[in-house]
């Protein structure tokens, strides 16, 4: 227990140095990690760090989809269902066909059984890569937004395929009927039970008295509550925690309050940081001892295998945003559509990324080794070192070469929305003209007798007459936000010497801790609001 304690904190430890090197050297650090875990696998005396599937499926996955689907914009998602579907059911169906009829002609041996086993694993793209590796790229926001809502339902598709392929190789039955009232049972059940919990977590916190502490800690409890009675009930876990998920960020507006949502933030940023930081460096470690367990074919035979395969699913990918793009001109004729004529661009960039990530890794590995009449599982070491092929391939090669494809590419924005800065500068004025009619309107007596309130007041209608006045014309905005960017920049200043006055406090014994850090919390919030800057 104290060395798997102490090897737990070493693994933090190291690959949050690593992440520090990868920002210094501008690379998104699932991929360095990726890198850093091959290398550090090969070197010797070191203890061998095994994925524990069920680690994965039960402790892993389930926070980081929950926290995908937070983070994840419900108007995005409802804006580009049309594709996001078509991607995450029908491009996982068609890589797994795909899959099973190379892999069924290429490898001596292979049944269809096994073949579908092997598509289902590798077909979707991970959520974790996916939305880890954007943050890193310049892209529309369109396209993000397809492929972050692509890769929270898919897992639930190739799961599904994974299951009943698995079935189908240890009782040698299968029937198309079943399979498919199996997925219909497994997508109705699994979103119903995360409604369910959703919609009980929500009453829960409307009901309970305030307490931030408690919320954050039933947000973190939910997510795998969601995913453990989904799967012991046969039905998509991954399903139930985005369901479940989405419901819960759309509620969240209303039923938590500010504190519990400022705390929550900070903490599953940083809970979902350190679990992908540590499964993709987890992942580069694999490789050793993949290559030594594979067994029944030449490591020269079982790469090459691999290589085509990738090549395959790449192929596949590509043709699936293309083919999409044309769909979606094509039923454009007959019911709206978030994009008409798409066009080449954004299609190939959507087509391109698609690495894959942990989950699939961690189904191979939760293979049997044996089959229920005492067999050893035939292939099983090749769909290992397949999976895992096909994974490193994938998020490096397809990670590293996103920036520049997009140079080539240049994909066009999608959405015919404002610019961030102007939606921000328009609501910013709304809401302070909202807080000026509601300080007129119901605490004109308040000001008479509180300077503070009247000083809000005025600082607040001098806030508004100034956005009015530069709203109209684009000079006028950049006046506007050039001069919010000074104030912001003044005031960070202005915090770093509060701060510097605080710390002389601390060495006064007349003043006690705890006070002086409620005053630097204080100060921490005020800062926040000014957003990026200098203050440290």
């Amino acid at each position: 227990m104290h060395s798997a304690i102490l090897l737990c904190l070493g693994l933090v430890f190291s690959v949050s140095i690593l992440v520090l090197i990868a920002q210094k050297i501008r690379i998104a650090y699932p991929i360095f990690l990726a890198i850093a875990g091959i290398v550090v696998g090969f070197i010797p005396m070191l203890p061998t760090i095994g994925i524990d599937p069920e680690l994965v499926f039960l402790v892993i996955l389930p926070p980081i989809l929950y926290e995908a689907a937070q983070s994840i914009s419900l108007k995005e998602l409802w804006k580009w269902r049309r594709i996001i579907s078509v991607m995450a059911i029908g491009f996982v169906f068609f890589t797994t066909v795909t899959v099973a009829c190379i892999s069924h002609w290429l490898i001596p041996g292979f049944s269809w059984q096994h073949g579908f086993l092997l598509g289902a694993i590798i077909s979707p793209p991970d959520a974790a890569a996916a939305t880890t590796v954007l943050k890193y790229v310049k892209i529309p926001k369109g396209i993000v937004s397809i492929l972050e809502g692509e890769s929270l339902p898919n897992d639930a598709t190739s799961l599904t395929i994974f299951r009943f392929s698995l079935a189908a190789i240890a009782t040698s039955h299968f029937t198309w009927h079943e399979a498919a009232g199996g997925f219909a049972f497994v997508v109705v059940f699994g979103v119903a039970i995360g409604l369910a919990f959703g919609f009980i977590f929500n009453f829960l916190l409307k009901r309970l008295p305030a307490n931030s502490e408690l919320d954050i800690a039933f947000s973190l409890v939910i997510p795998h509550v969601m995913y453990i009675t989904a799967e012991s009930l046969h039905s998509s876990g991954v399903l139930a925690v985005v369901s479940g998920g989405l419901l819960i960020a759309y509620k969240n507006h209303f039923d938590i309050s500010h504190s519990s949502r400022l705390k929550a933030g900070a903490i599953w940023t940083s809970l979902v940081f350190i679990l992908n930081a540590v499964i993709f460096f987890l992942i580069g470690l694999q490789l050793p001892s993949i290559v030594n367990d594979l067994k029944g074919i030449a490591l020269r035979d079982a790469i090459i295998i691999s290589i085509i395969i990738t090549i395959v699913i790449t192929a596949t990918r590509l043709f699936s945003g293309i083919l999409s793009a044309l769909f979606t001109r094509f039923i454009s004729r007959y019911i709206t559509v978030a994009q008409a004529a798409p066009g080449w661009r954004n299609p190939a960039i959507v087509g391109w990324v698609a690495m894959r990530g942990v989950v699939s890794l961690a189904s191979a590995m939760s293979i049997p080794v044996l089959l229920t009449n005492g067999e050893e599982f035939p292939h099983r070491s090749l769909i290992l070192f397949v999976t895992f092929f096909v994974t490193i391939v994938t998020l490096v090669g397809q990670g590293l070469m996103l920036p520049w494809l997009v140079k080539v590419v240049k994909p066009q924005e999608l959405s015919t929305r404002k610019t961030d800065d102007v939606q921000m500068f328009e609501m910013e004025a709304q809401l302070s003209k909202v807080a000026v009619d509601e300080l007129e309107q119901h605490h004109a007596k308040t000001m008479e007798r509180n300077f503070l309130v009247k000083h809000k007041f005025d600082t607040l209608r001098d806030k508004v007459e100034m956005l009015e006045i530069n709203k109209e014309s684009e000079e006028g905005f950049k006046h506007a936000t050039g001069m919010l960017d000074e104030f912001n920049k003044v005031m960070h200043a202005v915090a770093t010497r509060q701060r510097q006055e605080l710390h002389k406090f601390r060495r006064m014994t007349d003043y006690d801790d705890n006070v002086i850090k409620a005053i630097e919390t204080k100060l921490d919030l005020e800062e926040e609001k000014l957003g990026e800057g200098n203050g440290h």
